[in-house]
């Protein structure tokens, strides 16, 4: 990544993504700002997770490149857990990741930072705090790690569909406390997510892309989602769906 300019956290250029040299989607430009909530959105192989993995540096540019701003803080929650099932971490070590980078925690319980209990309670996990994390279920670890994001501070939050596991209730609450801390935080959002109705009532902006068609909108979300290329995609009545 090189050095973003022009007040963005993080911007690409000219970037088209994809694997093995070949671009998937055609080149495009997009400027993420402070304090913005953005919404990738696509149908399933549409080519959002393969734009999430270039813009955090785990794929390679197929062209252009990604700049992100010098200072950022930068978190990430990724679509599965990806800790190993046998770490015998309790849930509470798993957001306490988040707090303390770089600690270990292998077999010793570190004193436990406030930012902890704080993000816990944020997200409603606090009865999960002992409990281990291999042993939670889908939705119950997507809390918790939304609360280890909490608590690591960011400046700029990356989710790879963090509410695909949960119930219809507990998706709105991930979205309402997301967007608590763009308003009150100024944490800046960018959210891979399946669920047109919430990204509608919590986008400010929305990046919508068709591998098939090789289309690429992006912008403020009403214009992304009134777009022609979305509605081809998903049908007029689509914007109030769970997709």
């Amino acid at each position: 990544m090189t050095q973003a300019t022009n007040g963005a956290l993080i911007r690409c250029r000219d970037l088209a993504v994809g694997y093995r040299g070949h671009a998937i989607l055609p080149p495009f430009d997009v400027s993420i700002g402070r304090g913005e909530f953005w919404v990738v959105i696509g149908k399933n192989g549409a080519g959002k997770s393969t734009w999430f993995k270039t813009m955090l540096g785990r794929l390679s540019p197929v062209k252009g490149e990604v700049e992100l701003t010098p200072g950022v803080r930068l978190s990430y929650v990724p679509q599965r857990a990806t800790l190993d099932p046998l770490f015998p971490l309790a849930a509470r070590d798993v957001v306490a990741m988040g707090a303390l980078r770089g600690a270990s925690f292998m077999g010793i319980r570190l004193r436990e930072p406030p930012a902890v209990v704080e993000a816990l309670r944020e997200v409603d996990a606090e009865a999960l705090a002992d409990r281990p994390f291999r042993d939670l279920s889908e939705g119950q670890k997507a809390r918790v790690l939304l609360a280890r994001l909490v608590a690591s501070k960011p400046s700029l939050a990356f989710l790879d569909e963090p509410t695909a596991a949960m119930d219809v209730v507990a998706e709105r609450r991930a979205f309402e406390y997301l967007d608590r801390l763009r308003v009150r935080d100024g944490v800046t959002i960018v959210v891979v997510s399946h669920y047109l109705g919430l990204a509608k009532e919590f986008a400010t902006h929305a990046l919508f892309v068709d591998q098939d068609c090789g289309s690429v909108v992006k912008g403020h979300a009403d214009d992304v989602f009134g777009h022609v290329d979305f509605h081809r995609s998903y049908g007029t009545g689509s914007a109030h769906s769970h997709g």
